[in-house]
């Protein structure tokens, strides 16, 4: 019987193509775009079940208890959580999960995938690796291919030997770059090219000889990284200092495009990399008129466009709008024109210049026990909803410059004041001294929700001596 397959599910990126959904502190793959789950679970489900093992996740420090939390939310336990110290693309990211996996499971077969893509057939892809498992075992580097239905310009491309047949090994002749519109229309009518979706299946004995050969000196760091990895709360924090000196580059540039032992699977099934806002408009199924319609928001007599709302308490409304993007979020909106979509990130340069929080962060703060938002701030206050996890709980810690008062609305917190430690429920309140060593806890079983009042001369999320946290984070981390 053969063995299943580790997925290696690749978790990091900034998603500055789909602002303002998508920002540094929370992209897009732990969004819910397309359906009730986010990407990352959606792909984490789909590479589950029969023939898979836990998979592995390469990610950044910013996102690991995001990466648990929506984990647990659809019961899956990952093998290991690789915490990147720093982005380096995907070549060093898949490489570390290769020298992980080599002394434990070396004869693995191994699925890299992004965590952001959308498949809506999970069976059929399922079916595709199974059918890519033959020439993986017989030591080919095997990519999936998408059937091309467009002259699409944003997506690599794959040049092929022979016609393709789905669910068949073939060998790959070569990779092409994101090509121009002209080269586009040529691929997909010459019907010998599919998509490059970025997603492989190898062994591990194979992926080492081609780093091996192919990239030494990266291979030599990204095992010093892995050798002097420190383990963190189920997480596995690759060493700093080799990992720094590692090359930004992606897996094609290091291995792919030099190695000569690969294989091609075409997939004619649906398939998205959410590259853009026109990718969302596109997944969604556009109705009669062309009008995709998310969250609160009317169209009226639109055509070719799509209107998103993400604050329940706002009304999006467009009238007589012809090929635009709208998407409205409590603290930015966009107005663009669809075909160029790929130029949000110009929005997200053009506001980090301008030193606005919007470019990279939500208002929303997602933290290991909960998140919080900002509902007002003046002078010397803020208001603050936060919500706590069943089990969960901030650090002890004071603040130099601010006192708090806690309303709780929903749910019961055990709340620390220097020695006292006291229950506080539904419609009753805390007030915590400046300087007070004070720590909020929920023992219940359900979402714990306050109001919190800070008053003071400074209410930065800096303003904070850590005594005890259960996350081991440093002075100045938030909560």
């Amino acid at each position: 019987m053969s063995s299943a397959i580790v997925p290696v599910l690749l978790c990091g990126g900034s998603g500055t193509r789909l602002w303002p959904l998508s920002r540094k502190s929370y992209p897009k793959q732990f969004a819910r775009i397309t359906g009730s789950e986010s990407l990352f679970q959606s792909s984490s489900r789909r590479l589950s079940g029969p023939g898979f093992a836990a998979p592995v996740v390469v990610t950044g420090s910013d996102f690991r208890f995001l990466v648990t939390e929506q984990l647990a939310a659809i019961e899956m336990a990952p093998r290991a959580i690789l915490i990147e110290p720093a982005p380096r693309n995907t070549a060093p990211a898949i490489a570390a999960a290769v020298v992980q996996l080599a002394a434990e499971m070396p004869e693995a077969l191994i699925l890299v995938a992004p965590s952001d893509h959308v498949i809506p057939d999970a069976a059929a892809f399922r079916a595709c690796v199974e059918a890519a498992r033959p020439a993986a075992e017989a030591g080919q580097i095997v990519t999936f291919g998408i059937r091309p239905d467009r002259a699409e310009t944003g997506y690599g491309w794959l040049a092929l030997s022979q016609t393709p047949q789905e669910g068949v090994a073939q060998p790959l002749q070569a990779f092409v770059e994101k090509p121009d519109l002209a080269t586009a229309e040529a691929l997909l009518t010459g019907g010998m090219h599919l998509w490059n979706a970025g997603i492989f299946l190898f062994s591990v004995r194979s992926m080492l000889a081609a780093l091996e050969r192919h990239a030494p000196g990266e291979l030599a760091l990204v095992r010093a990284a892995v050798e002097g990895a420190q383990a963190d709360l189920g997480f596995t924090r690759l060493a700093p200092a080799p990992w720094a000196r590692l090359q930004d580059i992606s897996i094609d540039y290091a291995v792919m495009e030099k190695a000569d032992n690969l294989s091609v699977v075409p997939y004619a099934g649906a398939w998205s990399d959410l590259g853009g806002w026109e990718a969302v408009w596109r997944e969604a199924g556009p109705d009669a008129d062309g009008v995709v319609v998310n969250g609160p928001a009317t169209a009226i007599d639109c055509e070719n466009s799509l209107l998103r709302a993400e604050n329940p308490d706002q009304q999006l409304v467009g009238i007589g709008l012809r090929d635009l993007v709208v998407v409205a979020m409590p603290d930015a909106v966009l107005v663009a024109d669809r075909a160029r979509g790929q130029d949000v990130k110009l929005a997200v340069a053009a506001l980090k210049a301008k030193g606005a929080a919007q470019a990279e962060t939500l208002p929303r703060d997602y933290r290991p026990w909960g998140w919080y938002e900002s509902l007002a701030i003046g002078g010397r206050f803020q208001v603050k909803r936060i919500v706590v996890h069943p089990g969960a709980a901030l650090s002890l810690q004071s603040h130099h410059h601010r006192a708090e008062h806690w309303i709780v609305v929903e749910g019961t917190a055990r709340v620390t004041i220097g020695e006292e430690v006291q229950l506080v429920t539904e419609n009753q309140s805390v007030y915590i001294p400046l300087g007070a060593k004070h720590r909020m806890e929920n023992p219940g079983k359900l979402p714990l929700t306050l109001i919190e009042v800070q008053t003071g001369a400074y209410l930065g999320e800096d303003d904070i001596v850590r005594y005890e946290d259960v996350y081991a984070r440093g002075q100045g981390a938030k909560g």
